[in-house]
């Protein structure tokens, strides 16, 4: 499968919106509309302002197939080594199980050791055991037990 990698630029924000609302879980959590709601805007926009994050695009042609969010965060430890974390892990639902996540995993490693980080990170819901089958088959241990507090 020939795709492209390209960074995200503001037109494509609903197609991003969109595959993130793509699942059961995304969907009682996103609002996809058109217009969409001005929060993503101003997401899009501080992130697109942050040197350290990526939105990245996987493309078939003109479509967008897949989705990923790239962070690299400087560390003290680990000797002060760079630490990448991989966020919004999203493929189109009708182009599940064509190799376009693992193609998507192995662009995010790629990004990762040219920012010289000695780790790539990510979570995974709970409630998502065919997601963490996946990472497992392409080299995400899970080491941590990872926590969060609703604000």
């Amino acid at each position: 499968m020939n795709l492209v990698f390209r960074e995200a630029t503001q037109p494509d924000l609903p197609a991003i919106v969109r595959l993130l609302a793509d699942d059961e879980i995304g969907c009682r959590r996103e609002a996809y509309a058109d217009p969409l709601p001005e929060c993503y805007q101003a997401a899009f926009e501080r992130i697109q302002a942050d040197a350290n994050s990526r939105l990245i695009l996987a493309c078939m042609g003109e479509e967008i197939v897949g989705f990923f969010q790239i962070t690299f965060t400087q560390c003290l430890s680990h000797r002060g080594a760079m630490r990448a974390t991989m966020e919004n892990v999203r493929v189109a639902g009708d182009k599940r199980n064509q190799g376009i996540g693992t193609q998507l995993i192995r662009h995010a490693v790629s990004l990762a050791r040219k920012e010289e980080a000695v780790l790539l990170q990510l979570m995974t819901d709970k409630r998502r055991p065919d997601a963490r089958r996946f990472y497992e088959k392409n080299g995400f241990t899970a080491t941590h037990e990872g926590m969060k507090q609703v604000l």
